[in-house]
């Protein structure tokens, strides 16, 4: 968990001054952990804080937040009535475009209470900045400290159909992913694209693949077979963390035979994952999407994908 920057700066693009309200600090049992934050403009919001009544009344607080920054505690159980029996402090800051281009890109360091900068704060920014680990979000002698949150999967998507159009609306809204979305031209993708998803059209998208990182985790579901076949050849002759192809048995079976006779051998064939998601589920492009996320995010994945970065 960490400070979304981008996310700050593209509702403050879209919808002029908006507060952001994050969890500085628990105590006893919360809806959600420090960190968690939520921004709120006039007439919306996006993010969660979690808790229900929580998170309405400081929603609605921030609409009529007239200070830059307030720091604000709220028992759940004796205040709010909710099951949680612990309480919350919140941070809640008000934000345009000059103070959005202000904040640090690396930690976001700033006073609520001692407008001093503590030595305690000094030596967890300067402990940071000199081993290159992020802190953990905090609110520290009167301070509050998050990193700016970094997406820690790249995955690249392959076809913008219906499936392709479902998987990133599914997917979009995960912090921890950043997409980069693929096309043969503009025209397939839709006029509205989710802040975070990065669109690129490309006459020919297999071309594309060299100069994908081999970190990128792929999901191949374009609307042509023998462009799927295609990238995967690419993909066998590039590198990938994982790659995954949409279809059915028969269909990886004739990839399998196509590709062996492309010159890959069994062993590399079968780090392409097909059929992805979960055919129980059924065929609607959403269903689809559900399945093919679930196994994406997966804790096993997580896992695997843990050993793959610490090998």
């Amino acid at each position: 968990m960490g400070f979304d920057l981008e996310a700050l700066r593209e509702a403050v693009k879209t919808h002029g001054t908006v507060t952001r309200v994050v969890i500085a600090a628990i105590k006893g049992s919360s809806p959600r952990e420090i960190g968690a934050a939520m921004l709120v403009w006039k007439d919306g919001q996006s993010g969660t804080i979690g808790g229900g009544t929580l998170e309405y009344q400081a929603a609605e607080a921030a609409r009529t937040q007239i200070h830059p920054a307030r720091l604000s505690q709220h028992a759940l159980g004796p205040d709010l009535g909710q099951c949680c029996g612990g309480a919350v402090t919140l941070v809640s800051e008000i934000y345009d475009m000059g103070a959005v281009d202000r904040l640090d890109d690396t930690i976001i360091a700033r006073p609520m209470a001692a407008p001093e900068m503590p030595l305690s704060v000094k030596r967890v920014l300067a402990q940071a900045r000199g081993q290159g680990i992020d802190p953990d979000p905090q609110l520290l002698e009167g301070w509050m400290i998050e990193p700016v949150h970094k997406p820690t999967r790249n995955l690249w998507i392959w076809g913008a159909g219906h499936v392709g159009r479902a998987l990133v609306d599914v997917l979009s809204p995960l912090p921890d992913l950043a997409i980069t979305w693929v096309d043969t031209g503009s025209d397939r993708f839709p006029d509205k694209v989710p802040g975070g998803v990065t669109v690129v059209p490309a006459a020919k998208p297999a071309e594309l693949v060299r100069h994908a990182p081999i970190d990128v985790e792929h999901l191949v579901l374009t609307y042509s077979h023998n462009l799927d076949l295609e990238l995967c050849n690419r993909l066998l002759l590039h590198d990938f963390r994982f790659a995954g192809l949409i279809g059915s048995a028969t269909k990886w079976a004739r990839f399998r035979s196509r590709l062996a006779a492309l010159g890959h051998a069994p062993e590399q064939i079968s780090r392409i994952t097909c059929p992805i998601g979960d055919p129980t589920l059924g065929k609607h492009p959403q269903m689809i999407a559900v399945g093919v996320a679930t196994q994406v995010l997966r804790p096993a994945r997580q896992n695997d994908l843990k050993k793959d970065l610490s090998a």
